[in-house]
């Protein structure tokens, strides 16, 4: 741990890189130098602590006024857990692969420009998802999205970033087939047969797929759709729609809303949240309203 001496005045914060992000070692130096010339007091965990970033938040939580995270949207939900315990802000440097979460709140991916935003010092208060125990900031799927997770390795985001979703995605897309499952909503109950349910807390997913086109993540809303195609080809056609958000309007989506939903399958599925496998169905989502803060710009 390195902590530098601090004036009267400066802010302080805990600076999380995660060099293994696809853009993480190239920036991380910079991104230390920049906070530091605009007066932030840094305190930046040695390459070897193997604690993890919720750990070493809370650990740090009385030393410091933010969190500074420098990472995906992996690196952002493994800090999710410390940041909701502590109440501190989270200040977002957009590192990663996909970076949706930034893309949602409308951070710049442009290093210069998110360290501007977190000096301007607006916050911004946002919901988070959480599906059997585990929080996840923009979606969390089961089906298609969750085999893609699974077979979507850390070397390939890194060498081709988002085009590495769709390579993966076109070898994986022959091989789906939709699966039975019982949805329980708004004390409902449905069966369904669909390729992929998915829940998402904000905007954007999966490289800059839309949830849904008027989600945001501080609206106290879950959005939710099952694809429920017959054939793997016909999602193909559901693209265009699903990068814009605008998929509800095909009689084979099923879309709807809410604080609440369950899944249960006949067989067990994987459970994918940010991009991380996290359990096997049936899976239990829930709303958590106003359970972090971010520095973010005006979202007027």
């Amino acid at each position: 741990m390195t902590l530098r001496g601090a004036q009267p005045g400066q802010r302080r914060a805990l600076l999380l890189v995660n060099r293994r992000a696809r853009r993480g070692a190239q920036w991380a130096q910079q991104a230390y130098q920049q906070l530091a010339s605009e007066g932030f007091t840094l305190i930046v965990p040695h390459d070897d602590d193997a604690r993890s970033y919720s750990e070493l938040i809370l650990a740090h939580q009385h030393e410091v006024d933010m969190v500074i995270v420098g990472g995906g949207d992996g690196t952002l939900n493994a800090a999710a857990q410390g940041l909701m315990q502590c109440h501190l802000p989270l200040g977002i440097l957009p590192l990663g692969t996909a970076n949706d979460f930034a893309r949602t709140l409308a951070i710049p991916f442009n290093l210069d420009a998110a360290i501007n935003i977190i000096v301007a010092g607006h916050t911004r208060r946002i919901d988070l998802g959480e599906v059997n125990g585990h929080l996840f900031l923009n979606v969390s799927s089961v089906g298609f999205s969750a085999s893609l997770a699974r077979n979507l390795t850390a070397a390939a985001k890194k060498k081709w970033g988002t085009a590495g979703y769709a390579l993966a995605a076109l070898r994986l897309l022959r091989q789906s087939r939709p699966f039975s499952a019982m949805l329980h909503h708004d004390g409902q109950q449905e069966a369904i047969k669909t390729v992929q349910f998915s829940v998402g807390n904000g905007r954007f997913y999966g490289g800059g797929m839309t949830i849904e086109k008027d989600a945001a993540p501080d609206d106290g809303r879950l959005d939710a759709y099952s694809l429920e195609v017959r054939h793997w080809w016909q999602i193909l056609a559901l693209f265009p729609s699903l990068r814009r958000g605008t998929h509800g309007r095909w009689g084979s989506v099923r879309t709807l809303s809410g604080t609440e939903f369950s899944l249960h399958t006949r067989r067990p599925h994987d459970i994918n949240a940010d991009g991380e496998i996290i359990g096997r169905t049936p899976a239990h989502y829930r709303l958590i309203d106003g359970a972090i803060t971010v520095l973010a710009p005006h979202n007027d």
